[in-house]
């Protein structure tokens, strides 16, 4: 039987899934990263530190699984979009990689939106730019390090980084370039325009490969590292939103993939270059070949429950303060809350936007309160599943929940009844490293396709359809949610300053 491994460089670790030819996770292990934030808003790691983590994931990975290396018939990657690692000719690391959270580069954005025009720019790369994507981390070189940036030869992201530590090949697929919105979103590859207004040498960026396609195999001094077999094919893969909607087989219109995790998304997969107007959805390439996909990013999601729970019940399990909330009715009485702890994307990208909890009386317990986060949350989430379903895709047929927030019963059926969708969860929990794994073997022909693998690997668990009762309820309510941060954007940029 053949065997295929999928690797995702996430911020927290490097994780190694083993799945056989029938979609069956075989084993899995993970190795941790640290981080560095060195001034406030910045968000670095060492690359090497990375390659470290993958080469002990992958050799234990292997040890759980009981086979050699010789077993594995390819390999494919995935990981964090949208970080910076720049390296010398000899590809040399030249500086910390600046990651996706990384907040220093506003100005920067300004710049590039100045240069191109804020319009055309959508047009181009389907995006607005933002402090987290790659372009204005690259101009944030140039102007504040220019002698590592006279050095700079070669532009990565993180997975591909792992990729030349594993192949020595200057790669990167599709839907992770377009995430550096360096992209002409319709060619599906780099945009002359716009890097000659940025003046980044072509040179640094590396050939683009569709998901599936292979990009170089591994090399004698990785084999020996890792413990797999020279010569073994490794795929592009994917970012690992991308690769996370293959694991959960969000591949097909009509198919929505929702994520509760640290953050939240919502993911649609399109059959063409579409592009929301004001750029309040990100429209990426698709990992899988020849689709693209808007996506809809919330900061704060169940990051925005650890904070609560963290903070004001810090003795309670999650399981046991969820619970509670169950007594609280839906709309919480007039209570609401703004889940933008950590700033937000969509449909505001505001890094300045603030937390907040609005309508406490006296009425209110903890139960109403942690009701509140969790509406809230998913009050975001519908923010970016209405710009979604008014963007020309057709009717959305079914949203498949995964990440640690979509675990527990009442948080399931609040999503559904504030997006009024049915939701349904799915037999793959491993997420972006599980599509890796699937990309790779579509592209050693175990499956025809990614539709067909996901078909084949992927079934539905359960289901959760809306309460009629309680969507009443949310459809008055959300209008009033929607109204408090333009009234509040002022105040959050004052207290910004304090």
């Amino acid at each position: 039987m053949d065997y295929f491994l999928g690797i995702d460089t996430s911020t927290t670790s490097s994780k190694a899934l083993l799945i056989d030819s029938h979609g069956g996770v075989v084993a899995v292990a993970s190795s941790p990263h640290t981080l560095q934030t060195p001034k406030p808003l910045w968000s670095e790691q060492d690359p090497l530190e990375w390659w470290d983590a993958v080469s002990a994931s992958i050799r234990l990975v292997l040890e759980k699984a009981g086979i050699g290396g010789e077993g594995i018939a390819a390999v494919g990657l995935t990981g964090q979009m949208h970080g910076l690692v720049l390296l010398d000719g000899s590809g040399n690391v030249l500086r910390p990689a600046i990651l996706w959270n990384d907040q220093r580069t506003q100005s920067q954005c300004d710049e590039i939106h100045r240069r191109i025009g804020r319009e055309r720019f959508i047009q181009i790369t389907g995006n607005v730019a933002l402090t987290g994507f790659t372009a204005p981390k690259i101009l944030w070189v140039q102007e504040n390090e220019p002698e590592v940036y006279a050095k700079a030869k070669h532009v990565l992201l993180p997975k591909d980084f792992i990729r030349l530590k594993l192949t020595g090949e200057y790669a990167m697929d599709k839907a992770d370039g377009a995430g550096t919105v360096l992209f002409d979103l319709n060619l599906r590859d780099w945009s002359a325009d716009v890097l000659e207004a940025l003046q980044i040498d072509r040179s640094w960026m590396p050939r683009t490969f569709e998901g599936t396609e292979f990009t170089g195999r591994i090399t004698e001094e990785a084999a020996s590292a890792t413990g797999l077999k020279a010569g073994t094919p490794v795929a592009a893969g994917g970012g690992d939103q991308a690769a996370q909607a293959v694991g959960v087989g969000a591949v097909e219109p009509g198919i929505v993939g929702l994520t509760v995790g640290t953050s939240g998304v919502i993911f649609a997969t399109t059959p063409s270059a579409l592009v929301e107007p004001e750029g309040r959805l990100h429209a990426f390439c698709h990992a899988v070949p020849g689709l693209w996909h808007f996506m809809g990013v919330m900061l704060s999601a169940a990051g925005s429950l650890q904070w609560y729970r963290d903070t004001l019940a810090p003795n309670m399990s999650f399981e046991d303060l969820v619970k509670e909330a169950e007594s609280a009715s839906a709309g919480c009485e007039g209570l609401l809350f703004l889940p933008y702890l950590s700033g937000e994307r969509t449909p505001y990208p505001d890094p300045l936007a603030r937390g907040s909890f609005i309508g406490l009386t006296l009425r209110h317990s903890r139960a109403h309160m942690t009701r509140a986060v969790l509406e809230g949350v998913a009050f975001g989430l519908k923010d970016s599943f209405t710009l979604i379903q008014n963007a020309g895709l057709g009717g959305i047929t079914q949203v498949r929940a995964s990440g640690g927030g979509t675990k527990g019963a009442l948080w399931r059926q609040i999503l559904a009844s504030v997006l009024e969708a049915e939701l349904v969860t799915v037999n793959t929990s491993e997420g972006a490293a599980f599509g890796a794994a699937l990309l790779a073997g579509v592209g050693s022909g175990a499956w025809v396709d990614v539709p067909a693998a996901c078909r084949e690997t992927i079934r539905i668990t359960g289901q959760t359809l809306p309460v009629e009762e309680d969507a009443e309820v949310y459809r008055k309510v959300h209008p009033l949610y929607r109204e408090l941060y333009p009234a509040l954007k002022s105040s959050f940029a004052k207290l910004s300053n304090l």
